[in-house]
């Protein structure tokens, strides 16, 4: 998402049972049979928001899968990155689709804060999700090293 603030990361609060926590994450989900990791994450940011996007073209659009803990679990992630048009009529009046066991609360974090507010939110007893986590550290190194 682009603001006058300069670019968001929108994210989202979910309880999750494994940890007992509440999680501070990104729009995510599984992949349906037969539907791409780009189709995925449309249709995901879509039930879980509201938001309709559109993944980011120039190389940006999509990772390698990547491997959550392999020393332990085969888990794995492919991360879609998907632009938001705050002034498409579509992103006006917003209607997620929750499925009936899912609870989320969206919000919005400027980019160039995303550290301090994964601290802030851990100080108050959220669990930051490692893709949050990892971005937000991302960003403080090319900050550091003016990258």
């Amino acid at each position: 998402m682009e603001k006058s603030t300069g670019p968001e990361l929108l994210l989202q609060k979910q309880y999750r049972p494994p940890i007992d926590k509440v999680c501070i994450e990104v729009p995510a989900g599984l992949i349906d049979e037969g539907e791409t990791a780009e189709q995925c994450a449309i249709r995901e940011l879509k039930e879980e928001t509201g938001y309709v996007g559109k993944v980011m073209a120039g190389g940006l659009g999509q990772t390698p899968l990547m491997f959550n803990d392999p020393g332990f679990c085969n888990t794995n992630v492919i991360m879609v990155h998907v632009t938001v048009d705050m002034n498409d009529p579509a992103n006006q009046d917003l209607k997620p689709e929750l499925e009936e066991n899912e609870f989320i609360e969206c919000f919005t974090v400027p980019l160039t804060n995303l550290y301090a507010e994964c601290r802030k939110l851990e100080g108050q007893g959220y669990a930051i999700d490692a893709r949050v986590g990892s971005l937000a550290e991302g960003i403080e190194v090319a900050k550091k090293w003016k990258l």
